[in-house]
């Protein structure tokens, strides 16, 4: 059986972008069907409606109960026909509903050798001022299923990257989100072989 996808992004969605391509190109057995964003201006969004997937807006300005909006999101992406959910710079918490709807079919790229460097708080920038801060002469990024609690699912692979002397936020960032993308082509491809 062939995985279908759908992707929740917040901003650019380049994970979901390369998976999107790759699906397209024979390059990944899997069928990319539909992007949702809880930014209406996200360029995920815009790029996902010219690449002809289906799209949605969802979020508290829409739907300010959490629940409701936990209602719209899974019941978006089930009407979609996906099976498995990528979560691609998306920036908050899933609800019971859609992690329900989907268990241990939900995947999420974190920008740090989990368990280090992760949990409430620590996402985006302040995961790779974390790494700075803590002196690690490595980081990278963990591909992991999602639960309930953040950061916590099960890691599913790990690239990591050297900390170089002198790095910054943005030169460490750069070089985190330079293996990202192949990264989850690889978790995606895994996956698809033993649950696809």
């Amino acid at each position: 059986m062939t995985l279908r996808l759908a992707f929740l992004a917040s901003h650019g969605g380049s994970a979901a972008r390369a998976l999107v391509q790759a699906c397209r190109a024979g390059e990944l057995g899997a069928e990319a069907l539909a992007l949702a964003s809880n930014n209406s201006r996200s360029p995920a969004l815009a790029w996902a409606r010219e690449a002809g997937l289906q799209t949605a807006h969802l979020s508290s300005a829409k739907y300010p109960d959490p629940d409701d909006l936990d209602a719209a999101i899974r019941d978006f992406l089930l009407a979609s026909g996906a099976d498995t959910l990528i979560l691609s710079g998306y920036m908050k918490a899933l609800g019971p509903r859609t992690l329900g709807a989907f268990a241990g079919r939900v995947l999420n790229i974190h920008p740090s050798l989990l368990p280090r460097h992760g949990g409430r708080g620590l996402y985006g920038d302040r995961v790779h001022e974390s790494v700075l801060a803590s002196g690690d002469p490595e980081s990278g990024a963990t591909v992991h299923l999602v639960t309930a609690g953040i950061d916590e699912g099960s890691v599913l692979e790990q690239v990591r990257v050297p900390v170089l002397p002198g790095d910054t936020l943005d030169t460490l960032k750069a070089r985190v989100q330079a293996e990202e993308a192949a990264l989850m082509l690889r978790a995606v491809r895994n996956f698809a072989a033993q649950h696809g």
